[in-house]
Formats: C-alpha cells, structure tokens, sequence
C-alpha cells in the first residue's frame, strides 16, 4: 500500500493519529527538545520522528506535515529579533477564520496560541511581550513573516534524509513585517524580574539522555 507523501507505514499511523491542532500540539509537547549537541540541525519531519527530538523550526515542520495530511495548509509563521536573540518559527492554522499557531519551545513562553486572532498581526503582537532576554529583561521581537506555504518545496522535505537547510534559508529570507512602530523603541519597557524568572524554567534539561 503507498501511503501519502512517500510515508512509511508508520509515519503515516503517526501523523494520522495528529489530525487536530490539539493532538499536534500534545504530541509536541511531549517530545524531547533537540539541544544540537552534534551541532546545528534542521530535521525533516521523517528525521524528527526517527530521532524523537526536535527544536522550533523541526516541531513546526511536523506540524505543518501533521496538518496537510489532515488536509489543511502548511504554514508557517517566522519572528525574527534583534541580533542578540534567536528567531522562533510556529505552524499557523484557521478555525471558524480565526488564526492560531502551534509551537515546539522549551520554555514557558512562547508557546501555542488557541484561534482567537483575527489577523496574523494580531497573532504576532501576542508574542511580543514575552519575547525577552532573560538576562536583561530586554524585549527583542521586530518583525513576522507573512503566512509562508511550504507547497511551495513540493511534498519531498517531509521524508527528506537531510537537514532542511533550504526551508530554513528561504523563511528567513522571506518578507517580514515590522512590529515596533518607528520611534517607539524608547517606549519599550523591560521585563521585570519576575517575568524573567519565569524564562529559566525548561521542561527538557541538557543532561536529559533522550535529547
């Protein structure tokens, strides 16, 4: 039997069983982060799912794999930051026209967000306040991308046997949108000392063997 997008058969009874934003997102929830200590990856979905780790980018392609086999679209949402922060990919979805996102973190914040937003702005500016340096306080996110369709690399980087490079350049060379209005930097206040407490909690520790 020849299952979608090249699928083995158990790929597919995999990502069959994630055929709602919430089984998605509990399946993410539950897998190890990848912490790269081979150095830097960018896992397929078929390479997630054999490694069972993952990081932002890898869980969103999963994600978005999960939702096209149920037969939604597969988008995904980049946010880029100052130079002194890392970008964060979710996989965005539409319930009743309204936007939510699923996403792989480690952390507490920046985390899924339920269909309540009416545009991807609005979606994006929900992310804004918690996106900081925990050391400082400072608040890095300027910009999203539109929603970017990963039709457009056909169906191979699902089961693809090596890094996802090209999806990775090709979302953060895509057009992004700016957050901050212009001149409004100085009216950005940090985050407080308890909301940075709250960063250094980590489901998935570094010493963890499954990561």
């Amino acid at each position: 039997m020849t299952h979608p997008f090249g699928l083995s058969p158990e790929e597919y009874a995999t990502l069959k069983r994630l055929s709602t934003p919430e089984a998605i997102q509990d399946f993410l929830d539950e897998l190890p982060i990848n912490h790269e200590k081979r150095g830097e990856t960018c896992f397929s979905p078929r390479m997630v799912l054999r490694e069972q780790r993952a990081h932002c980018l890898e869980g969103a392609l999963l994600a978005a794999a999960a939702l096209w086999l149920a037969g939604e679209r597969p988008l995904l949402l980049n946010f880029k930051t100052l130079p002194v922060d890392q970008d964060h990919a979710v996989t965005l979805y539409k319930r009743n026209g309204y936007w939510g996102a699923l996403s792989k973190t480690n952390h507490a914040v920046l985390r899924c967000r339920d269909p309540i937003y009416r545009t991807i702005r609005e979606l994006a500016l929900s992310y804004f306040h918690e996106y900081f340096m925990t050391e400082t306080g400072k608040k890095t996110l300027r910009w999203y991308s539109r929603p970017f369709s990963l039709k457009q690399f056909g169906s191979e980087w699902i089961t693809a046997e090596e890094d996802l490079w090209d999806i990775a350049y090709a979302l953060v060379d895509a057009p992004h949108l700016s957050i901050v209005p212009e001149g409004h930097e100085k009216h950005i206040r940090p985050a407080s000392s308890l909301e940075r407490k709250m960063c250094y909690l980590a489901e998935w520790k570094e010493s963890n063997p499954r990561t």
